[in-house]
């Protein structure tokens, strides 16, 4: 189980003059045997095995393994895990200050001992030997993304290491790093990495996180207890709520069925008390004076878990107690502390990955919370997000702050890492470098994270190394100058990709391509990470044609739209894609991809407006240009033979999210004032009344620069209608929205045909 403390230093120490120690083999042949105590426990026989194993498949040579009952006399041993042997070498190493993972790489005379703390630091030991001594590398869990190199003769030299990471959780979320083999080569020992207790294991969270209608579900307890839940504008509920935290009784409740969790699994280590993920904080006469003293929602939050955390002490000592400070419970409270069990888990959803945390202008609000919670919890867990959850398969250009967020959260006291990434899909932007890169970081954030990206990429491009670095040197350097924000939820690459960057982009690409035709497993990795270029071409085709139209500007991207989404398509699957976006599923997103290619005979018409200009002076915008938010929920794209395409964005009238959106693309700023039409219409239910909203709103600005309310008797004849904006100066930031009423009763669905800008002179 982790360890209460404020912050558990890095303690690497090389120690020793570098010369040789040791041959280990020479020739294909080895004196040595490997040793393992008598007692060992599984996971440091897993781990002789695996360093027998590696050892013969670099040098040749099949080093036995023995117990230290059985070890044969004399000095070419390797001693692998807690033996007596070391204990009576070094009898004033404190062994328990190694904790689960810390590890010790040391050589005495001819023998080497590799050990570490229970039960995971024997693995860690062995691997980091066979990574940084032997020249191993794991690129991923494939196995041929594992590097072995040729060493007949091995010598090693003079080691005294020892390391305590001070990450004790490390999670990087990545598909192949859920496997268990992998993950613990990776050093990495979260809740959702397979690792099976021969590896060491992993920390379980129980019930991982959003727990409050885990602990106490409203179907089981609501109807005879509704004083348990939140008060919302004067009444009591269970939609969109939390629980009432200042009812004793509540508490007294979840704290038993927490205590049941625990029983069930004493060896966790940990148990989330968590709020649940949404809003609806309780506006109770009482839960309102604690928010006012505490000035902050997390302050009840804060309040509720110490008092639960007080009664799991009691029973399990050694647990922590997690909860979040995510959303509105984000900001540190002004008064109360979190306890010495409790572990606040702070989340950086609303960041920008253009900057870096520590630094970055646009994190200063999170910087804040964090310093904030620095200066009164006894140690904190991250939940960073570190993908595009809208889309996974566009570029997005994080690189250069993975390293430097992942040090500022060890500075934090930051004890435990989960590193949010793509894990539901295998064709988004490198996610084995970012498995790889984060992992090798959160054991060790003193690394050069740029020296690893370099090293990677070499390791496992090849020849296609140059150009891929160079690919990702230009996305970063001109998200840079963009100034764009970065967050974790981007449809696509409009605020910071400009035509001259995909251009240059897709050039680095093919000549990667071209360096490793040869080489057909490196030719496949090259393909599969050009995948989020390709999507980029296809998401912004129009976008780039216009722009390149109107400026003279060169277009490198497909030649044929339909030629290249059909191949976009067959080649997601040769990967085996899985999801598109958090939690959507790749074959979910084909109709949208289709839906970008007209179909035959049904190529829009120009509206009346825009009759006789040309195509300089109009842009037409249909749904394949549309960002669409909840897609299968919130909004499809529907057959709409009344559509000016035939196809349209249907909404139903069940929410009221601005679901249907079209960005204006920030290249065209430069030709002045547009004038603004949507192109929409609704199936209504009744005769009169209102039907949906449509307008303009400048993010940079944080404002809406045109609103407009459309109703059914504007909108209900099953005619599109085309709504007029006014004329506006457009500019990269800005985006068209058209959201229905949440009215069902008057409203079956919105249909949204197109919006369309004509240029004014």
């Amino acid at each position: 189980m982790l360890r209460v403390a404020l912050v558990v230093q890095i303690l690497t120490v090389m120690m020793g003059s570098q010369a040789m120690a040791a041959t280990l083999a020479a020739n294909g042949k080895s004196p040595y045997t490997i040793v393992v105590a008598t007692d060992a426990i599984a996971a440091e026989q897993t781990a002789a095995r695996e360093l027998q194993s590696h050892l013969t498949l670099v040098t040749g040579a099949e080093l036995p393994i023995v117990t230290e009952a059985a070890a044969p006399a004399g000095n070419r041993l390797i001693l692998v895990g807690q033996t007596a042997a070391f204990r009576t070498a070094f009898p004033d190493e404190d062994l328990a200050s190694l904790m689960h993972d810390g590890i010790i790489l040391r050589t005495a005379g001819d023998r080497l001992y590799l050990l570490g703390g229970q039960p995971r630091g024997t693995l860690y030991a062995v691997y980091t030997f066979l990574e940084d001594i032997v020249g191993v590398r794991w690129w991923g869990a494939r196995p041929d993304e594992t590097f072995i190199p040729t060493r007949p003769t091995l010598d090693i030299p003079d080691l005294n290491r020892l390391h305590v990471p001070a990450l004790q959780y490390r999670e990087a979320f990545y598909r192949c790093a859920f496997d268990g083999v992998y993950a613990a080569r990776s050093k990495c020992n979260g809740h959702f990495v397979r690792v099976a207790p021969e590896y060491g294991g992993h920390y379980n969270i129980l019930g991982w996180c959003h727990t409050f209608y885990q602990l106490l579900p409203p179907d089981k307890y609501f109807a005879e207890h509704p004083e348990w839940y939140s008060e919302i504008n004067g009444r009591r509920t269970f939609e969109g709520a939390q629980l009432c935290l200042t009812n004793d009784q509540m508490r007294a409740e979840l704290t038993q069925q927490a205590l049941e969790w625990l029983r069930k699994d004493p060896q966790a280590g940990m148990i989330s008390i968590s709020q649940n993920d949404w809003g609806g904080a309780c506006q109770c006469a009482q839960c309102k004076a604690w928010l006012a003293e505490e000035g902050s929602e997390s302050g009840p939050l804060i309040r509720f878990v110490n008092a639960v955390a007080a009664d799991i002490e009691n029973e399990f000592p050694g647990t922590l107690v997690e909860t979040l400070a995510y959303a509105y419970t984000r900001q540190p409270p002004r008064l109360v502390k979190p306890r010495r069990n409790v572990l606040v888990r702070l989340c950086s959803i609303e960041a920008s990955s253009a900057q870096p945390l520590e630094t970055g202008v646009q994190n200063e609000s999170f910087r804040r919370d964090i310093e904030g919670w620095c200066v009164m919890a006894p140690q904190l867990y991250i939940w960073n997000y570190v993908t595009n959850f809208a889309n996974y398969i566009i570029p997005h250009p994080n690189w250069r702050v993975l390293g430097p967020d992942i040090r500022y959260f060890v500075h934090h006291k930051c004890i435990g890492l989960f590193e949010q990434g793509d894990a539901g899909c295998s064709v988004s932007d490198f996610p084995e470098l970012r498995a790889w890169l984060i992992a090798h970081l959160m054991w060790d954030p003193s690394q050069d994270d740029q020296a690893l990206i370099t090293e990677f990429m070499q390791g496992y491009y090849g020849a296609a190394a140059e150009p891929l670095l160079a690919y990702m040197t230009l996305l970063q350097d001109r998200l840079t100058e963009s100034g764009a924000y970065l967050p974790c939820y981007m449809q696509d690459t409009s605020p910071w990709m400009d035509l001259k960057t995909a251009n240059k982009a897709a050039e680095l690409l093919s000549d990667a391509a071209e360096r490793v035709q040869d080489d057909p497993v490196r030719s496949a990795r090259v393909r599969r990470a050009r995948l989020p270029l390709d999507h980029n071409w296809i998401q912004r085709y129009k976008d780039y044609k216009r722009l390149a139209a109107m400026t003279g500007a060169q277009f490198l991207g497909p030649h044929d739209l339909a030629v290249a989404v059909d191949e976009f398509i067959t080649t997601c699957h040769s990967f085996d894609a899985d999801q598109f976006r958090e939690g959507g599923p790749f074959a979910a997103y084909e109709p949208v991809l289709r839906g970008m290619v007209p179909p035959p005979g049904k190529q829009a018409t120009a509206p009346k407006e825009a009759h006789g200009l040309t195509s300089d002076r109009w842009l037409d915008c249909q749904q394949d240009e549309f960002n669409l938010h909840g897609l299968g929920h919130w909004v499809t794209i529907a057959a709409d033979s009344k559509a000016s395409d035939a196809q349209a964005a249907r909404m139903p009238a069940t929410h009221n999210q601005w679901a249907t959106q079209y960005p204006f693309p920030d290249g065209l700023g430069q030709f002045g004032t547009w004038r603004c039409y949507v192109v929409a219409r609704c199936d209504a239910k009744v005769t009169s009344g209102n039907a949906f909203q449509i307008g303009l709103y400048d993010a940079p600005g944080s404002r809406n620069i045109a609103e407009q309310m459309v109703t059914i008797e504007q909108s209900g004849d099953g005619e599109y209608h085309t709504f007029d904006l006014g004329s506006q100066d457009l500019k990269g930031g800005m985006y068209f929205w058209i959201a229905p009423l949440k009215n069902p009763d008057q409203v079956d669905a919105v249909y949204v045909d197109r919006v369309f800008l004509v240029r004014e002179r």
